[in-house]
């Protein structure tokens, strides 16, 4: 293979004199992946705008040597550059929503490209730009290509970047976080479409995330980025038999999985450090405990390593191998075992009965309802006390409004909720459940101080005699979720994402909940940041005898947290069971499907299912089973009749599907 980009020492700084990225080098040769692996706040996105040369106002390249085949990028001038962009080299951003012009349909925006970098003009370009679409795996393209970005889905949208992205034929493809905010099943959508683009072009492609299982499925290299250095750089699979940087190390530490649950996960202390605060010494020496004097007084070099690995640690300075022996991808598994709470379902804390959640649709002047949204429809369940129920499923299923319903933030349209037996009515147990929203700084008030946030439930609830009682509960709040006691006179702008989500945690346990509503509580969040909090989680369980309703589509973290699962599908459960039952011994296509999708670090998922189309509109679902137009497995039954629940014989697995209609129970 070629070498196609080289980047040398490339250093990028603020104009006050803080680098943000600080002299990185790294090579990628033609049909290649590279990956940059990192925590938020490394500079791996820097990096990727420094090559381009999109970099923000007050920031420059101040120092290195950016080379695309024999063109040194730093020389050009920004009209040089326009030509680069978008033709021999493109982006695909982090947030598709914010990446595309909401007043430009999308075929015009991929026309903008084309006509830019292909000289393609008239009717060349739309058979073109529906061409892309169609690649992409969009349906129906020639009708998309009018539509404008706010009427496609997430999924959708990031699908229009990459046609974009693919429209000047780049020999160098940058990917930022190009799956961090959509469902598995989308997730493997779009890298199985990246993986096909470029073993059909060559080009080469730079992968910029914090995914792990990302990284196992797609990566050729890695380079493992920290406080804006390169900390390590090997292969994938050196990287992934062994790990050698202790920051490495710990990011494998703290990765959820079957494998750990019941086990504490090996969270990273601290943050990344901030620009300029740490200017001698090893970056990583404050959270390392391998740390010694040297790594505070002097800043390591990359040193190479037998098998070509390099890595920019001290331990491996003095003989090359490592003054300490590095521990496997196998041996960062192993952490202290802890008790786990057991189901009983025979005495369940919630129990939920056929609850529907319609919402009308209203049209005309005098708004008048044409149709329902069957958000949630005919949904039951159970958690027990102390334990913990998974709800998972794609984006659009029904699981918040599930949640919220639960609380009465969303009116039940029909459907009964039991709290230890007793029917909640109006605000009926409202402090007895709780809930943690997805987004802990847009849940949190920005004008409010942590300490008035906390005690407005309260306040509310009347819980407490006077104010100085709640502040002091207050305190108590904070030593529990770990934070320290005087941060609650900051605002919620002051604190980082996991401690936000500590704070929201915090302020969901204020008025002393036996339940907990998790709405993706950790989908945001860095891996190390997420076993933070999942930590917490596990220890407010087994303190308080917490159970939780876990919202997620990692499962990952279902595998880590859950006795069960519940998997959810256009407003109905199709499949339930213990943990072990579902996440071992999938029945349903459509939990298949997506167990399939999910990226490991051991290369040992299921082979890829594909799922055809995109899921049903619950104003107008399908008759018969839901899951049926994108079923691989369909029959004609499942067109006409919507199937019962069937157990599998002598257990708890439920499954909703024609395939085991004909089974005993």
């Amino acid at each position: 293979m070629s070498k196609l980009l080289k980047v040398d020492r490339l250093t990028t700084r603020l104009r006050n004199g803080a680098n943000i990225v600080d002299g990185i080098s790294f090579e990628m040769a033609a049909g290649e992946t590279f990956a940059l692996l990192g925590e938020s706040g490394c500079g791996k996105s820097m990096t990727a705008l420094s090559i381009l040369k999109l970099l923000p106002d007050g920031v420059e390249n101040s120092a290195g040597e950016i080379r695309l085949g024999d063109t040194a990028l730093e020389r050009l001038a920004e009209r040089e550059m326009r030509e680069i962009r978008g033709g021999r080299m493109a982006m695909i951003f982090q947030e598709p929503g914010l990446s595309l012009n909401p007043v430009m349909t999308v075929g015009a925006q991929i026309a903008e490209v084309l006509a830019l970098h292909k000289d393609m003009y008239g009717d060349a370009v739309l058979v073109r730009s529906i061409e892309l679409l169609t690649q992409v795996g969009i349906p129906d393209a020639a009708r998309r290509a009018q539509e404008y970005p706010f009427q496609m889905s997430g999924g959708m949208k990031q699908r229009v970047m990459i046609a974009m992205a693919l429209a000047g034929e780049p020999q160098l493809l940058i990917a930022d976080e190009p799956t961090t905010a959509l469902d598995v099943t989308i997730q493997a959508q779009v890298l199985q479409l990246l993986r096909e683009t470029q073993q059909k072009s060559g080009m080469a492609m730079l992968l910029i995330t914090h995914d792990l299982g990302v990284v196992a499925e797609n990566a050729h290299r890695v380079g493992v980025m920290y406080a804006g250095q390169i900390v390590e750089l090997a292969t994938r699979e050196q990287l992934f038999a062994k790990p050698l940087h202790p920051y490495t190390q710990k990011l494998f530490a703290a990765l959820p999985d079957a494998q750990r649950n019941g086990h504490t996960l090996a969270a990273i202390p601290g943050n990344v450090p901030p620009l300029g605060s740490i200017e001698q010494g090893c970056r990583f020496a404050p959270r390392c405990d391998r740390a010694w004097a040297l790594c505070r007084e002097q800043m390591p070099e990359l040193f190479a390593v037998p098998g070509g690995a390099e890595v920019r640690c001290h331990l491996y300075q003095a003989t090359g191998g490592g003054k300490n022996r590095s521990a496997t991808a196998t041996e960062l598994k192993q952490t202290a075992l802890a008790a786990r709470p057991e189901s009983n379902s025979q005495n369940p804390l919630l129990q939920v009965e056929d609850l529907k959640v319609h919402f009308p649709i209203r049209k005309g002047l005098l708004q008048r309802v044409v149709g329902q949204v069957r958000a949630v429809d005919g949904v039951s369940l159970s958690i027990a006390q102390g334990t913990t129920l998974a709800l998972v499923g794609e984006s659009g299923c029904g699981k918040t409004t599930l949640g919220k319903a639960l609380l009465r933030l969303n009116q039940p349209t029909s459907g009964q909720v039991y709290f230890e037996g007793a029917l909640i009515e109006g605000d009926a147990h409202r402090n007895m459940m709780q809930m943690v929203f997805q987004d802990p700084y847009a849940s949190l008030n920005p004008k409010m101080r942590i300490a008035e946030i906390l005690e407005e439930g309260m306040a509310a609830l009347h819980i407490g005699n006077d104010s100085a009682e709640r502040q002091a509960h207050i305190d108590e709040l904070l030593d529990k979720v770990g934070l320290a006691r005087d941060s609650k006179w900051r605002y919620p702008h002051e604190f980082s994402g996991g401690q936000r989500q500590r704070i929201a945690i915090a302020r969901a346990l204020a008025v002393s909940p036996r339940l907990l509503v998790c709405d993706e509580p950790t989908s945001a969040l860095d891996v190390s940041v997420q076993a933070q909090i999942l930590n917490l989680l596990r220890s407010l369980q087994q303190e308080l005898g917490l159970s939780y309703l876990f919202i997620t589509h990692n499962l990952a973290v279902v595998e880590y947290l859950a006795q069960e699962v519940c998997v959810m599908y256009l407003g109905r459960i199709v499949e339930r069971g213990t943990t072990q039952e579902v996440m071992r011994a999938p029945r349903h296509p459509y939990t298949q499907a997506l167990l399939s999708a999910v990226p490991r670090i051991d290369g040992a998922g299921r082979q890829y299912v594909s799922l055809g189309g995109e899921q049903p509109s619950p104003a107008n679902p399908p008759q018969g089973c839901p899951f049926a137009p994108r079923c691989p497995q369909a029959m004609a039954i499942c067109s006409d009749k919507f199937p019962a629940m069937t157990h599998a014989k002598g257990g708890t697995h439920g499954v909703r599907c024609h395939l085991y209609s004909a089974e005993p129970n």
